[in-house]
């Protein structure tokens, strides 16, 4: 994923040429990856029961409800922007599917 500064921590765990797997940490709520847009296909796992908030520009946002280790698929999308909408530390792992889809 290609993010501007956000709050939020990235921390890298695997990089190698299929997938890209990188744990995301919001240390209170408010924090945020920062605007992104995906160059690729990814799969989310969050790492707790919680809320969060998504900002899909011209003052559009959602909220997205989180299941502590049920994972949800996403294709390359649109720019975005993720935001803990919580009053504790949440984290979720976010695995980037670096090979091209087959056709």
């Amino acid at each position: 994923m290609c993010s501007k500064s956000g709050s939020a921590t990235a921390t890298v765990v695997i990089e190698n040429t299929r997938v890209k797997v990188t744990e995301w940490r919001f240390a209170k709520r408010g924090d945020n990856t920062g605007w992104h847009r995906h160059a690729h296909d990814y799969v989310v796992v969050p790492q707790f029961d919680g809320e969060l908030e998504i900002a899909l520009g011209n003052g559009q946002r959602t909220t997205a409800l989180m299941k502590s280790g049920v994972p949800y698929y996403r294709e390359i999308g649109v720019e975005h922007d993720v935001i803990n909408a919580n009053d504790f530390e949440c984290a979720f792992v976010e695995i980037e599917l670096l090979e091209p889809r087959p056709s």
